[in-house]
Parts: C-alpha cells; structure tokens; sequence
C-alpha cells in the first residue's frame, strides 16, 4: 500500500523508511530519491508550489497504485511539498521497495518521470524583482513517454 502526503514540513527519510519497511523481511531493496530546490544560476530567491489539496493527492495516490501493478512493490511513499522553499530545501522524496532492486529501481524512475512532467503541483520561482511560472521541460515529458511502450 503507498504512503502518500502532500505537506508542507520537510520530512525524515530515516524515519520514512522505517514507516515503508516495518518489520518485513521480504524486502531486498529499498530505492530512495530526494529532490532539491536548486538554484542553477544564482539567482532563485524563493520557489513556490502550490497545489488543489484532495485532487493532488488523488492523482498521487493513482499513479502509485499504477507503479504497484507495474512492479513486484512491498510498498512506496510519496511525499511532496507545497508552499515557500528556499534554494537547497527539500522538495520530494519517493521511496520505493521490493524483493530485487530492478523492480525498486525502476518503479522510483517511473513516479519521478511522472512527477516531474505531470503531477498537479504549480511552481513560481523568485529571483528577486522577477517572479515566473515554471512549466515542466520538454525532456521532463520525453522521460514519462518511455513508460507508455
């Protein structure tokens, strides 16, 4: 079963992987990725997400439940933040375990493409005099494609 929560409070990835793996011992594999805000040129004062709460986690939860069907899954977690961030703060983490590492592996790949091209999260970056909605990049959405063959 996913774990999902949008929030806005960093989160514990020790802590999160203790929650994940319980006192389970079929579990061989256990794939962690955290995301960053980062500041590429210097500039990023602030970034901001906002998001519809109910339908973001939703829409969460479904493309989990699409990766447990896809993948031989003890489990994953998604969580992600909204509100004010700061260059270098924490942004998302995606937790996913299994027996083997492949299905781990690639599970954690397929909800970051999806996350990082889909997911109902609206972000404005602050660099300081100029405030700008960010879209998904072009290669953010090539990701997710290779998932569909």
């Amino acid at each position: 079963m996913a774990r999902i929560a949008v929030q806005t409070q960093d989160f514990d990835l020790t802590h999160e992987i203790s929650i994940l793996r319980g006192d389970r011992l079929d579990i061989g594999a256990i794939v962690t990725f955290i995301g960053t805000v980062r500041d590429v040129g210097g500039t990023l004062k602030t970034m901001t997400l906002e998001h519809y709460p109910g339908m973001t986690e939703k829409e969460l939860t479904r493309i989990a439940k699409e990766a447990e069907v896809r993948w031989p899954l003890a489990g994953c977690t998604i969580i992600h933040r909204y509100g004010e961030l700061n260059p270098g703060d924490n942004i998302v983490l995606v937790i996913t375990a299994s027996a083997h590492r492949h299905a781990a592996f690639e599970a954690a790949e397929y909800l970051m493409d999806f996350l990082k091209s889909k997911a109902p999260f609206w972000k404005k970056e602050d660099t300081g005099g100029l405030t700008k909605w960010v879209d998904a990049k072009e290669s953010d959405h090539d990701a997710l494609e290779r998932w569909k063959k």
